[in-house]
């Protein structure tokens, strides 16, 4: 005999506050290429709703312009292509980083990249999704944030800012690349804040 079908409603994947977001994004260090990089990949993850491993993926080549607008191109799961313009603040991330760390010349290499050691400087090695797991917890340490955040956390958050801010469901969807909105819903925290 087989027990009923289970059906979650909500995710468990940790969400943080809008000023908590805000804060982790404005106390990076863009004055070194550590910096640039991670308010870059924190930014892509929040204000695309991108999947970790699709953002260590992209290369130089994946950020580019379209209709005088940065547009990012995602590779998902399963060998989905997914590409969506940039919100504003993203835009600026994305190109203080590219030009800071002098990367739009090397159109195939990776777009996040380790930091070499003993130079500060950007290596030609992607960054691993570990070193992006512990440059996140980094960060929220150093901004005083207590929530215990993953790589994951920047995509629900993203999605439940964007409903908040009235955003809808559908588009989430689109943005985040799910098939249906019942798998987005599972991202929304909206219901959280009663």
């Amino acid at each position: 005999v087989r027990g009923p079908a289970h059906s979650q409603r909500r995710g468990k994947t940790p969400v943080l506050a809008h000023d908590e977001a805000r804060r982790l994004l404005d106390t990076s260090d863009v004055t070194t290429p550590a910096g640039l990089r991670d308010r870059a990949l924190i930014g892509l993850m929040v204000y695309s709703f991108a999947r970790i491993g699709a953002a260590l993926a992209m290369r130089v080549e994946d950020v580019f312009v379209q209709n005088r607008r940065l547009w990012v191109r995602l590779h998902e799961k399963g060998g989905k292509r997914h590409e969506m313009p940039c919100h504003h603040n993203l835009e600026h991330y994305l190109a203080e980083y590219l030009d800071g760390c002098e990367l739009r010349e090397d159109r195939k290499g990776p777009l996040f990249r380790t930091i070499a050691r003993g130079t500060k400087r950007l290596s030609d090695t992607p960054l691993p999704q570990a070193n992006a797991f512990a440059m996140v917890r980094r960060r929220a340490g150093a901004a005083e944030i207590g929530t215990a955040i993953g790589n994951h956390s920047f995509r629900a958050t993203g999605i439940t800012t964007y409903l908040k801010n009235g955003g809808t469901l559908e588009t989430a969807a689109t943005m985040a690349n799910h098939s249906s909105t019942r798998t987005t819903q599972l991202y929304d925290r909206r219901p959280d804040d009663v």
